[in-house]
This record gives structure tokens, C-alpha cells and sequence, in this order.
């Protein structure tokens, strides 16, 4: 169990550093990931910055995905859900899918305020979460790196369920993690403080670290 997500980077960044992995840009899923990201990439004097992704909620069981959507635009479908968005009237998929872009452009604006758009292409990226449970966000977010032309991507978090391991390791170059549990309920079971990180906090990571 880790003391909390500070603690986690540390001992992440250590592993990163003895399997020598190679990368030039550090990017943090908001908002938990950005505390862990926070100290690799100072570890490593490496620029910092957020990439982001959004669930798209069913509308009569908000706590499953229907998909999920990138900065982009372009959604991923659960593949789960398939049967249930053919029999969607596509007027409410669509407002649905509308709805979270905006929302998470929004977010986006505010945790980066006014700063310039991330250069991805041809980057190395290290992309770092506190925890993945099921993987299939943060899929949405790999393949908008991909679209954007990067050269490679690692996955780093301090703890993956197995199920996600299996399934992000066929998307990315590798994948590295502390912990890989057989028994995998939540992310917070694996903290001892997993307090929630205001955006706050995210806005101050950024006056902290400049992003080229």
C-alpha cells in the first residue's frame, strides 16, 4: 500500500530510472495522475502537462460507459455496450456525446488556462496515471496521441489491475507499474490517503512546471 500519490511517483520514478525507460514528455491524467506525474517529471527535469478524456454515461445507468471521447472529439465505443447503443435513439447518443465534449474541453480550458496547445508529434511519452482499473478511458487518450503522431508511449502508474494490463499492453510500448494485484476492487484500496485533488491544485502544478 502506498503512504499516498506523492510517495507512489517517487517509487515510480525509481523504476522508471532502473529500466532505463526513454521519454521527453510526461503526461498526467487529471485528476490524480497529475500528483504522481508531478514528481517524475521532476525527477527527471522532464516537461510536464495533462491529457484528457472523457466516459460518455449512460443516460439510465450513469455508472457505465456508453463510450468515451477524446479532446478531439472522436469516440470510442464500449464494446460492452454495443446492444444497448443500437437500440439508442441516435438523437440522444448524439446529444450525449455532445454534451461531453463541451464539458470536457471546459475542463480542460480551466486546468490549462491560457498556456499554448502540446506539441505531440514525434514525442516520446510517458503517460502517468495513479491507478487503472478498467483501461478504457485512458484508451481513448491513447489513441488521440497516436492520431497526433507521436513516436512511442509508456504507461506508468503505481498500480494496474490485471485486466487493464493485459488489455493496454497491446496499445502502448510499455507498460510499467509497482503493483498488479490479484484482487482489484478500487484505486483507493491500494492508497492509505487517497484524497480527492482539487482543480486547484492542478492549476498550481502548472505555475510549478513549464511545458515545452
Amino acid at each position: 500500500m502506498f503512504r499516498n500519490r506523492r510517495e507512489a511517483g517517487y517509487l515510480l520514478a525509481h523504476k522508471l530510472k532502473e529500466e532505463q525507460v526513454k521519454f521527453d514528455l510526461v503526461l498526467a491524467i487529471p485528476r490524480g495522475g497529475v500528483i504522481t506525474a508531478e514528481v517524475i517529471a521532476q525527477h527527471f527535469d522532464c516537461p510536464l502537462d495533462i491529457i484528457m478524456a472523457k466516459k460518455i454515461g449512460s443516460p439510465s445507468l450513469p455508472e457505465y460507459a456508453l463510450g468515451a471521447v477524446s479532446l478531439d472529439g472522436e469516440v470510442l465505443v464500449h464494446h460492452h455496450m454495443a446492444n444497448r447503443l443500437a437500440d439508442m435513439d441516435h438523437d440522444i447518443m448524439r446529444q450525449l456525446t455532445n454534451d461531453t465534449i463541451k464539458e470536457l474541453r471546459r475542463r480542460y480550458a480551466l486546468l490549462r488556462g491560457n498556456r499554448s496547445a502540446i506539441e505531440l508529434k514525434n514525442r516520446q511519452v510517458l503517460l502517468v496515471d495513479d491507478g487503472i482499473a478498467t483501461g478504457f478511458t485512458i484508451k481513448a487518450a491513447l489513441d488521440y496521441l497516436k492520431r497526433n503522431g507521436v513516436a512511442s508511449i509508456v504507461i506508468a502508474t503505481p498500480v494496474c489491475s490485471k485486466n487493464a494490463c493485459q488489455f493496454l499492453e497491446q496499445e502502448v510500448n510499455q507498460i510499467v507499474t509497482l503493483l498488479v494485484p490479484e484482487q482489484f476492487y478500487a484505486v483507493s484500496q491500494f492508497y492509505k490517503d487517497y484524497s480527492a485533488v482539487e482543480d486547484r491544485e492542478i492549476i498550481e502544478m502548472f505555475s510549478r512546471n513549464q511545458t515545452t
